[in-house]
């Protein structure tokens, strides 16, 4: 009799063992005696226990983090540069496979190829540039993710390191870039009210009598200030003579 209960245990333990609840967001890869078998959906699935085992893939959207790299622009400036990589597993069976351990494996190749494209680019090109520099950085790494059957969705760089001496030979770049704005701004002003006061230098000219009257109108703000000054002022006319008679 014992010996029954403890064959009934053990048949029941060996069933137990053999369910396997497979979520929705994975795929399960089963092997029997050590050769792949199929791929089990979602749900509640039954393997043999000790003759099968089966590997379950998340198939989510992951990420990988590229630790800072120390590389060397095209133009020989050291910068420490690090990225994110978007990754999903597609195949299954591939992932488990072709490769030992699918996530380290791609987030060294992200690394090598980070250094190639980051190393082949200039400074200027890789800070204005991100995106694209980003982009070719995908390209390189999907192609190897592929054949492991990952599909790299996009690859994001994060921050830019530079040098401290860079950062300040940037920053007074930046400055007398301002100020040379500034200088421009200020003379534009400048040629734009002088041009202001010679069209209305000219037309007072033209319009008879509008010298005088343009001066009364200076006199009657000067008297209106409380001041110690006396002020000879002259007819327009009369300047004009003198200016006549100096002239032959």
């Amino acid at each position: 009799m014992g010996f029954v209960i403890f064959l009934i245990i053990v048949v029941v333990v060996f069933i137990l063992g053999g369910i396997k609840v497979i979520d929705q967001y994975e795929r399960g890869v089963v092997l029997t005696l050590g050769k792949f078998s199929g791929i089990r959906e979602p749900g509640l699935r039954i393997v043999v226990p000790i003759f099968q085992r089966i590997i379950k893939v998340d198939q989510r959207v992951n990420t990988i983090d590229i630790p800072k790299q120390e590389v060397i622009t095209k133009d020989n400036v050291t910068v420490n540069v690090d990225a994110v990589v978007y990754f999903r597993v597609n195949d299954a069976e591939k992932a488990v496979l072709e490769v030992a351990n699918f996530v380290y494996a791609s987030s060294q190749f992200a690394q090598a190829a980070l250094r190639d494209v980051t190393g082949n680019v200039d400074l200027d090109a890789l800070l204005s540039q991100r995106d694209q520099v980003s982009g070719q950085i995908k390209e390189i790494v999907d192609v190897q993710a592929e054949k492991w059957g990952i599909d790299v969705e996009t690859v994001k760089i994060q921050n830019i390191e530079l040098p401290q001496d860079m950062k300040r030979a940037m920053a007074k770049q930046a400055e007398a870039e301002r100020e040379r704005r500034a200088v421009i701004i200020t003379a534009e002003g400048e040629k734009a009210a002088a041009q202001g006061i010679a069209d209305a230098a000219a037309t007072l000219a033209k319009t008879p009598g509008g010298i005088s009257i343009r001066t009364l109108q200076t006199l009657e703000k000067v008297s209106s200030e409380p001041s110690q000054k006396t002020l000879f002022v002259l007819p327009a006319d009369l300047t004009d003579t003198i200016s006549r008679i100096v002239g032959k």
